[in-house]
């Protein structure tokens, strides 16, 4: 068994140790080695290679030019940074969605890289390709509710469940990922009622960024957490507003170490997101 397997294991049954105590886990996005080293020794529990690179890196209005060579790079960097965290690496758009063996291919690229498990989005429509995944030993995280690679498709940044309509489609949806073995559901902007009721419902662990302080779990972009990202690179940092499920924990600590290591507190100790961050 080599080194990364054996870490994966230990991770993992920290992971499931965490969840089976009813203690909260804290994610938070990396992109390179010197945050997943700082990240990792602060107690983040997971490390989230995202997407969200294509803005908060690379300046773009959304995620949608995000490349498999970025997201392997960047995966790469990150776990030579930290090891012996526990790593989920994004997708990106067009990496999966044609089909079974294009995603499997693609998703040992992120594992050989350095990534524990993948993520992806989508609901029933993805339901075979995550089957087929998990068969074959790719751990995935489903990601529900915004699901930023279908921005243009949503009409933009919106809330995700607000009718009755839309809030079973997304608890199916949970259920179905569930149900096909799935370790995470991911539930972005989605109502806090939505999301604790999708909680209670299926049998794996749910992790929320805007989503309400009854997830198992909080994930937050870093740049988010520091409050230094302030929009696409073009744009004038005054156009830009805060998301509101966005908390600046730079501000109150004076440094990054400390900052990240209130998020996890706050995580933990079920103080974030409070009502405010909220749908």
């Amino acid at each position: 068994m080599s080194n990364s397997q054996r870490s994966a294991q230990l991770n993992s049954a920290k992971l499931a140790r965490i969840t089976n105590s009813g203690e909260k886990i804290a994610m938070l996005t990396c992109y390179d080695a010197t945050f997943a080293k700082l990240s990792h020794a602060a107690g983040v529990d997971i490390l989230l290679v995202g997407d969200s690179l294509g803005m908060v890196l690379q300046g773009s209005e959304n995620t949608l030019n995000v490349l498999m060579t970025d997201m392997v790079y960047h995966t790469r960097c990150v776990a030579a940074g930290a090891p012996d965290a526990y790593i989920i690496a994004d997708m990106p758009y067009s990496s999966y969605e044609s089909g079974a063996e294009f995603a499997y291919q693609n998703a040992k690229l992120l594992i050989d890289a350095g990534a524990h498990m993948v993520k992806l989005e989508g609901g029933g429509n993805m339901v075979e390709i995550v089957r087929s995944l998990v068969e074959q030993d790719i751990p995935v995280c489903a990601h529900l509710g915004f699901t930023p690679q279908s921005v243009g498709r949503l009409g933009g940044y919106r809330i995700q469940g607000k009718t009755e309509e839309s809030a079973q489609i997304i608890l199916q949806d949970a259920i179905a990922m569930s149900d096909v073995g799935v370790s995470f559901v991911l539930l972005e902007m989605v109502p806090a009622a939505l999301a604790k009721n999708i909680t209670e419902i299926i049998d794996v662990p749910t992790i929320g960024i805007g989503a309400g302080v009854d997830c198992s779990g909080q994930v937050l972009v870093l740049q988010d957490l520091l409050g230094i990202y302030s929009g696409q690179a073009h744009k004038h940092p005054d156009e830009f507003k805060s998301p509101r499920f966005v908390r600046n924990f730079l501000k109150d600590t004076g440094s990054i170490q400390a900052a990240v290591a209130a998020f996890v507190q706050a995580v933990k100790n079920k103080e974030f997101p409070a009502a405010e961050h909220s749908y």
